[in-house]
This record gives structure tokens, sequence and C-alpha cells, in this order.
């Protein structure tokens, strides 16, 4: 089994802080929560606070590689995946309006992939209901400018679209409709991307392994140094054969076959594992890519 056991760190700015810190201290007591108290002001001692904040990314950091490479906690998410999936899990949430078709996991990551690269540019290749591209470009807003989400999808349905155009994010949002992996669509992705300094990939439109392979090839390419290129559904190699019904991906012609192909001649990205061993519940185990050079 595993340690629970939650600490927390009362942090206070001078020893005139401990009655009202008492006070927080008998509520983590109610739910069983150690903790302790300490001094640092972050005005007279930063040194202190940063000390305290790094030994908690430290630890932080311990627990995700701890969960990540633990079997019995990867095996239970995998099943928890494959149990919730004949009644279409992911489909039950929504972003502004629009079904967004995702983990709330993978939402969280996302969020911290755009806040972190903090792109000015968004690429992702299948649109669907349009609930990613205003998730994604709601999240622009925030980091403000004239950031944009480009979508690319072989047939954008006609009442897709004009919900997409009539939500308040659609001023950020461009979308082209045609073969992600055709010429003529990469071209002109091509030209919108030119002039943008900071651009992250999502693919999530066809997952047979040649198309992802062929997508990887083609927007790899567009992705900003130190940014990502996701490739959702890396989960279908992980279920049972046949598990996916009426497509023509399965285990063995998937996104995460076309990764590891792609990774292995490609030296410019890495898979940043922490990100599959911190969400643990994601449709893309091993579908982080980072830039590194």
């Amino acid at each position: 089994m595993f340690d629970l056991a939650a600490k927390a760190v009362i942090l206070m700015g001078s020893d005139r802080d401990l009655e009202f810190s008492r006070e927080i201290a008998k509520h983590l007591k109610v739910f069983g929560v150690d903790y302790e108290f300490r001094v640092a002001s972050a005005h007279k001692t930063p040194e202190k606070v940063l000390a305290v904040l790094k030994e908690f990314e430290k630890e932080k950091a311990h627990n995700i590689n701890e969960l990540g490479n633990n079997p019995e906690v990867c095996k239970l998410a995998i099943d928890f995946i494959h149990k919730t999936a004949p009644n279409k899990y992911s489909y039950n949430f929504t972003w502004m309006g629009r079904p967004i078709i995702a983990f709330p996991t993978d939402m969280v990551a996302m969020q911290e992939i755009i806040w972190d690269v903090k792109p000015d540019l968004i690429i992702e290749t299948g649109i669907a209901h349009g609930g990613s591209l205003i998730y994604y470009a709601s999240i622009l807003e925030l980091l403000g400018g004239e950031r944009k989400v480009l979508g690319i999808d072989i047939d954008i349905r006609r009442h897709n679209r004009i919900e997409i155009e009539m939500n308040p994010m659609s001023k950020r949002i461009i979308m082209l409709e045609g073969s992600s992996i055709s010429n003529n669509i990469y071209s002109k992705v091509e030209k919108i991307a030119k002039g943008h300094k900071s651009i992250l990939v999502c693919l999530d439109s066809n997952h047979t392994h040649d198309h992802v392979l062929k997508e990887l090839e083609f927007y790899s390419k567009l992705v900003s140094l130190n940014s990502y290129c996701v490739v959702f559904d890396t989960i279908i190699e992980d279920l049972p054969e046949g598990f996916v019904k009426d497509r023509s991906w399965d285990k063995g012609n998937n996104p995460k076959t076309a990764v590891g192909e792609f990774i292995k001649n490609n030296s410019n990205f890495v898979v940043d594992s922490k990100i599959s061993g911190k969400l643990l519940i994601t449709v893309a185990p091993g579908g982080f890519l980072k830039r590194v050079k």
C-alpha cells in the first residue's frame, strides 16, 4: 500500500502570526493532516521562503516519479480508462458550452503547458465539436496579445462551425478544412505559422500509425524550442486488442507506435515522461513530446 500521510507547512512571516496559525492547525487536525510551523518572511528573509518552495518541488518530483513508475498504480489508471470507455467518460465534459471530449486531467496538463510555454500559436489537428479549440483560445485570452489557435479537420460540420464562430473565443480561432497530411493544407499552415515565435502543436485527428507519423514529420518542424508536440490517444496501445470498434486503428497501429518510430529517428524531441507520471489517467501516455534542440 501507499503512504498517504500528508504534511502541511504553515508559513508565518513572524512569530506574531502564531495565534492565527494555530487556528489553521485546528482545522488541519480535523482532517488528520500533520503540520509544522515555520517562520520565513518573504520581505526580510526571501531565501528561507525560496528554500521551503524548493523543498516542496523536490518532494513533488519524487512523488511523481514514484507514482509514474509504480506498476500497480499505472495498471489502476489503465483499468479506469478501460472500464469507463464503454460509457464514453471523456464525452461528459464541456468548455464554455462546447463538448471537449477530453479527460479533465489532460485539460489541466494542457493548461500547465500553455501557461509555461506561452505560445502565440497553437496548432491542433482534429476539431470535432470545437471544445478544445475554445479551451486553448480561452487560456490564450488570459495570456493576452495577438495569440491564435489554428484548427484543422478533414470535415468541419456546418453546425459545429456555426457554434464555434458564435463563441466569444472565436476571435482567436482560425479553421482550415482538409486533410492534415495533405501538402495543400500543410502549405497553408506554414504560411499562417510564419512570424509566430512560439508554437505548440496538438495532434488529435486520424489515429492510425501512418497518419500520425506523417503529421509528426510535418508539424514537428513548426514546434518551437522548449515547446511541445502533444500526441493524443497513445493510450490505444495500452488497451486490449480489438477494444476500439469500427476504426482503422488498434493495438500495434496507433499514435503510440507512431511516436516510437518518430522518436527513434528524431533527436530534436524527447518524451516528457514526468507529465504522464503526474497525470496517470491520461489518453496521451508517452505522448507529450518536448522539443529540446
